[in-house]
């Protein structure tokens, strides 16, 4: 009756949420909860209308899902029986997630050089978890078949809930007072994303890169991943694997012991032969024998030792003279006196050269201006005058080279070979 009502009455609606707590079974189906700030809605989204979905169903994803509202009588739960799914964005939580993740990244909490070295062999460890639960018992089960010798200080907390991170918070800052805890573990089953929140706060992050002695965390399933994953100095994808991590195997250090004992036992014995035949040499016929002997044979060989030295040392001595000489050509090739010498010697060549250069230039240039001189003192008005002929100059001793500059009555000068006669012009024509 109750589920007819809610399929008659309510029937097919949509329906925004983020998703949580997701799981797809062999069958294919796929079921998970939808939730917001203030309810949730378990849905299932079956193989058959789920075939043809390309929208990614996963935890942290934010949708918009269509479907009928019907009830789950086997466990009396009512349900959304989704028909068509459409993404709108990552949720609340994987939004701040990713923020976070981001922001701490970019602080440099993550590098590599920020994390401490976790000891292979501790004394002691410190886990950091619920006391109650699955966890704490898998952890110690593996301890103690791994190496029972070390010793396991249980720092209880809440690992989910609101102000959970405060406890953890608290157990870190307790055990990282101590000096005889090698390692710390925080330690948490599988869960969503909600459940492994804790695990995600900036305060817990920060608490943990400050922490003077290891951490390692160990949060939720091999896929689970978490802010405390990034930021500690080791990351284990379940508890038992961290146990696993930091601890080794009580049988194969056993091995390991028995292997290095046996290889210990056979480098005495065979020292211990060597040895034994040495000894069996000097009773036999070697110093103990004859003493004087065996050191006159050792004085010999030192001698030997000291003419091979010298030779080696002559040997070395005209190779490095040998390139001590090379050495020197070289330093003399490149001596700056020689350069100076030889750039001297340049100048005074090219100062000869020059001086030669300019006396036939200069010489050339005599020859020139006298061949010239003879050339005008021909063309000039002395040598017509030599011939008979005279010049007429007026009363400023210029030339008179045409009749029209003339009149009847004014005087002019002619200029003859040797010398000059007053006259007056008494006609022209």
């Amino acid at each position: 009756m109750v589920r007819g009502l809610l399929e008659e009455h309510v029937g097919e609606v949509w329906v925004e949420g983020e998703v949580s707590n997701h799981r797809k079974q062999a069958s294919g189906h796929q079921y998970f909860t939808l939730k917001d700030s203030k309810a949730q809605l378990s849905c299932v989204f079956f193989r058959g209308s789920a075939w043809n979905n390309r929208t990614p169903i996963k935890d942290g994803v934010k949708l918009r899902l269509f479907g009928e509202l019907s009830l789950y009588e086997a466990r009396g739960q009512y349900q959304l029986v989704v028909k068509e799914a459409q993404s709108i964005g990552a949720g609340n939580l994987h939004e701040r997630f990713e923020a976070l993740k981001q922001k701490l990244r970019d602080e440099g909490l993550f590098d590599p050089s920020r994390k401490q070295a976790v000891t292979r062999f501790p004394r002691r460890l410190a886990i950091v978890t619920s006391s109650t639960g699955a966890v704490i018992q898998d952890l110690l089960s593996v301890l103690q078949r791994r190496a029972p010798w070390v010793e396991i200080l249980i720092f209880p907390v809440r690992v989910q809930g609101d102000g959970a991170h405060l406890e953890i918070i608290e157990g870190l800052n307790a055990l990282g007072n101590r000096t005889d805890i090698d390692t710390i573990v925080l330690a948490r089953g599988g869960g969503s994303l909600e459940d492994l929140w804790a695990f995600n706060e900036e305060a817990l992050a920060r608490a943990i890169d400050g922490c003077p002695i290891p951490v390692v965390s160990a949060v939720g399933h091999e896929t689970d991943f978490s802010i405390a994953d990034f930021v500690a100095d080791m990351r284990a994808p379940t508890p038992s694997a961290a146990a696993e991590l930091i601890t080794p195997d009580q049988n194969e250090l056993r091995q390991f012991l028995d292997d290095k004992r046996r290889q210990l036992h056979q480098l005495v014995r065979r020292r211990l032969e060597y040895l034994n035949e040495r000894l069996t040499w000097y009773r036999r016929g070697g110093a103990m024998q004859r003493p004087l002997r065996y050191l006159a044979e050792l004085s010999q060989q030192l001698d030997d030792r000291a003419v091979e030295l010298g030779a080696v040392i002559q040997s070395g001595m005209k190779d490095r003279e040998a390139q001590l000489q090379i050495h020197r050509r070289a330093l003399r090739s490149l001596c700056p006196l020689g350069h100076v010498e030889r750039l001297q010697a340049h100048c005074s060549a090219q100062r000869a050269r020059l001086v030669l250069a300019l006396k036939q230039q200069l010489a050339r240039h005599q020859d020139q201006v006298v061949s010239r001189e003879r050339h005008l003192r021909a063309l000039g008005p002395e040598q017509t005058l030599v011939r008979g002929y005279s010049m007429i100059l007026d009363g400023n001793g210029k030339p008179i080279s045409s009749v029209d500059s003339l009149r009847k009555g004014r005087e002019i000068t002619l200029k003859v070979r040797d010398g000059e006669v007053g006259a007056r012009v008494i006609s022209k024509d």
